[in-house]
Parts: structure tokens; sequence; C-alpha cells
């Protein structure tokens, strides 16, 4: 899908190695430099968008970096991405050490001047540790984790409902997002897709393992200033005025 003409095409952060932006972002006086937190189906990546697209940031997203690695062939991969996939298709988390080389791999998108918004890093307190220094090492801050929040019962219904196109990756629910015609692609026609681990009691794991596992995460950046917890109840449109919203206040 080719890039929006106002948005950067991120080549930089999606192939790493050498690549270059065709279509870098717009230099910014106080760029901007956001993380994002939040359990499976909040609705993060939603945000992101819309933050990237109202202020003119990267959306750098750890999972759009390995649905475009799978595209490559393994000789346009490094080898710390082709160690990221192997886990990946083994049903595995990647580990620490790998998910943070993958970072230092893009580390210049980290300290673009137009700014970002990450996606899906860190994950643990030891990423959140090894992100830190390696933004100081570059003369760089982020200036808020946005942390979104919903109930776990609300979590995993939102999982549960979701449908997933294989072919252009769109996204649709059944009960707040459905497609135009049932169980198809409103954009390629192709047939949706419930992935396994958004089934009720897959999706429950998910959910309970991630509300465990970031607690100490939370915690840091907490300590560090700089966390803007958000109710992610409502529609898109709603949660993304709170994080405008919030995001002001934290300037003044």
């Amino acid at each position: 899908m080719a890039a929006k003409p106002d948005l950067p095409d991120r080549a930089a952060w999606l192939q790493g190695g050498e690549a270059h932006c065709d279509f870098a972002p717009n230099v910014q006086l106080y760029p901007r430099r956001l993380g994002l937190l939040g359990a499976p189906g909040v609705g993060k990546g939603t945000q992101a968008r819309l933050l990237s697209s109202r202020l003119g940031v990267c959306h750098l997203a750890t999972g759009e970096l390995f649905r475009a690695a799978k595209k490559n062939s393994e000789c346009d991969r490094t080898p710390t991405m082709i160690m990221a996939l192997e886990h990946l298709r083994a049903g595995a988390l990647v580990p620490d050490e790998i998910a943070q080389n993958l970072i230092v791999e893009r580390s210049r998108c980290l300290r673009c001047k137009g700014g970002f918004v990450l996606d899906g890093f860190p994950r643990s307190a030891a990423q959140a540790v090894a992100l830190d220094k390696l933004l100081t090492a570059q003369d760089v801050r982020l200036d808020a984790i946005l942390h979104y929040e919903l109930p776990v019962e609300t979590l995993i219904a939102r999982l549960n409902g979701r449908r997933h196109c294989p072919a252009c990756q769109a996204v649709f629910h059944v009960v707040t997002r459905p497609p135009k015609r049932s169980e198809y692609c409103d954009f390629c026609n192709t047939g949706l897709v419930q992935r396994e681990t958004e089934r009720p009691e897959d999706a429950r794991v998910r959910v309970l393992e991630y509300e465990l596992n970031t607690i100490p995460l939370v915690d840091f950046y907490r300590m560090k200033n700089v966390l803007i917890s958000i109710n992610a109840e409502g529609s898109p449109e709603e949660v993304f005025e709170r994080t405008l919203a919030a995001l002001q206040n934290q300037q003044r």
C-alpha cells in the first residue's frame, strides 16, 4: 500500500539496515516523542495512527515491523530479524535482547527531527531500561508514555469480536466496526479471519498475562514522571480527544 502523501513512508523503520525514508517527516522545532502502553484490544494501534496523523510524527509499530519483514526474502532480513521471526513462528514471545536489538538497528528513527509515537515497545521493565539508555545516549527523551486502560472483561470482549483481513491487514469488529459484507474485507473482498489468540479463553490468558507483566513497566514510567493514564472507554474518536486533552494538560 502506498504511503499517504501527508505522512512519511517509514522505510527506515520497516526495512532497517541502510534504508532511508523516501518521503521524510516534516522537521519540527519541538518534535513530540511518545510511547504507548495498553493491553491487547485496548486500541493502541488506532490511537497511534490518529496521533501520527494529527501531530505529524512517525508511527513506529513493532507489529508492522514483523509483518513487513515476513514479506521480504531472508537475504533482506538482518540476523536479528531472522531470530525474532523464528520465535514468532514457534508461537513464543520475542526475547528482550532480540527485541532491543531490533530497536537499536533502527535507532536513527528515534532521533528523527519529525518525532515519533512508539507502539509495541517496550513490553517489559528490562526493555524500558534498555530504551532509556538508548535514548539517553542519543540525547533524546520521551515526552510522555500514554497508558490506555480498560476493565479486563471489556478487553476480552473487544478481542473476541475482532476480525482480520489476511491480505491487506485491515481490522474489523463484529459489533463496533462490522464489515459492509459479513465476514469479507471492505477494501479487498478477502475473507476475514479470527486469530486463535483472540478467542475467549486465549484472549483472557493474554490480557491477564499483560496485566501482570505490565505492573513494573507502569511503575518505571510513573517514577520518571512521564506516565499519563487514559480511560479507553468509548469510540476511538472520544479516546483520541481524551488523549489530546491529556497531552495539552501535560504541557501547561
